[in-house]
């Protein structure tokens, strides 16, 4: 759940990709970006390449997270990580939570008195 709250927050992870997969990222982060208007292309370094990077991914990444509202966990998750609701647009649904959290058996008797 941290790392969602960090990828709603900011757009990426921390530490997600080792230095040589993020060396490799800029560099094809380097043609895309020769390939932009002389006046929109970055200056060229790892950082600016980086930042490129995950400013892409966040213009194309939707994430869909879904949970239960019943009980405290809800609260606390959304106490923990303010994201979840700063950065996200929450649907409630209506549906009845009873029957899809717990498990239920209905009997019913059924007498023909004619």
């Amino acid at each position: 759940m941290e790392d969602v709250n960090n990828l709603l927050n900011s757009g990426e992870v921390p530490n997600l990709f080792a230095n040589d997969e993020k060396a490799e990222i800029c560099e094809k982060m380097r043609s895309i970006d020769r390939q932009k208007d002389r006046s929109l292309q970055t200056d060229g370094s790892a950082v600016a390449l980086f930042n490129l990077f995950v400013e892409r991914a966040r213009q194309q990444l939707h994430v869909v997270v879904t949970m239960s509202p019943i009980g405290n966990n809800f609260r606390n998750r959304l106490r923990k990580f303010p994201s979840l609701v700063n950065c996200c647009t929450i649907d409630w649904f209506e549906v009845n939570l009873i029957l899809n959290t717990q498990p239920f058996s209905i009997s019913i008797n059924l007498k023909h008195d004619f």
